[in-house]
């Protein structure tokens, strides 16, 4: 019998703030059993708390954002932190932030996950839940389409489609593990085509932004300080989110999911599905 982790001692992560450009501190902290994902608000009077799950989600506007009816509690962009606790197998944790963002750091998961591994897990004195299919599913959401179908793993199969470089089409298939996730996915940043991009800008947001953690695609060409990590990072950062996002389910999750164009609309949609079909045992 598989049983619940939380983590052995505090994760400590500080960055800017992708939106509001300001100071960010994180820090994940072990918690009880069956206590699950929650983040909570220190900045907030009365430090309010907000479960991670498909049901307290409010907006996947270019991130996914949580928010608590009960405490008032929100918090922007999880996908990255969900998507390190879902890989390294934490079941309880508390996340806390002294702000409605998290660091957005390098633009990838590298430095939760690498935080999460370098503090390790406690196995606790409780089963692991987890989620697993009784029957297919498919979701489509504008153009994005996700089939989900049983399997004994978690397994992901996705491609995407964008204009701008040859680079923009990609697939890539992934047998999700923790071994598997600090290899080949952990480390892919966020992209963006450049006219999206000026967009963000004008409205007034991303002012954390810069070639420190996002690629740019522009006119053809690849903007990026540092190059691509992986010849289809575009793709292997699209896999994260979703690993980071099907975690909203509140359990590991056993199925093979193939992704199709898909985002965090497509990406939620599918948690809350599932959830509609069969809660975790």
């Amino acid at each position: 019998m598989d049983c619940q982790n939380t983590i052995k001692s505090e994760v400590f992560v500080s960055g800017i703030a992708l939106h509001t450009g300001v100071r960010a501190n994180l820090r994940i902290l072990p918690a009880e059993a069956d206590t699950g994902i929650v983040f909570r608000r220190v900045d907030m009077p009365g430090k309010p708390m907000v479960k991670a799950v498909a049901g307290n989600v409010i907006d996947v506007r270019r991130a996914t954002t949580i928010a608590s009816r009960e405490t008032g509690a929100f918090v922007v962009t999880v996908e990255h932190i969900m998507a390190s606790l879902h890989a390294a197998k934490v079941d309880n944790a508390i996340v806390e932030m002294d702000g409605p963002e998290p660091p957005i750091a390098d633009g990838s998961a590298k430095a939760f996950f690498e935080g999460i591994m370098a503090a390790g897990l406690q196995p606790q004195d409780a089963p692991a839940h987890y989620w697993t299919a009784k029957e297919p599913i498919t979701v489509k959401e504008g153009n994005a389409e996700l089939y989900l179908e049983p399997s004994d793993k978690f397994e992901v199969d996705c491609s995407i489609a964008f204009g701008g470089t040859d680079l923009s089409r990609q697939q890539y298939y992934c047998d999700v593990t923790t071994e598997s996730f600090g290899k080949e996915l952990f480390d892919s940043r966020t992209f963006c085509v450049y006219q999206e991009l000026a967009q963000l800008i004008a409205a007034g947001l991303v002012k954390g932004g810069s070639l420190e953690c996002a690629v740019v695609m522009h006119d053809g060409a690849i903007i990026s300080k540092d190059g691509l990590r992986h010849p289809n990072e575009f793709v292997r950062h699209k896999m994260m989110d979703l690993v980071g996002d099907i975690y909203l389910v509140g359990a590991r999750v056993k199925a093979k999911v193939t992704a199709v164009k898909a985002g965090h609309p497509s990406h939620v949609k599918l948690a809350q599905t599932m959830l509609a079909q069969c809660n975790p045992v």
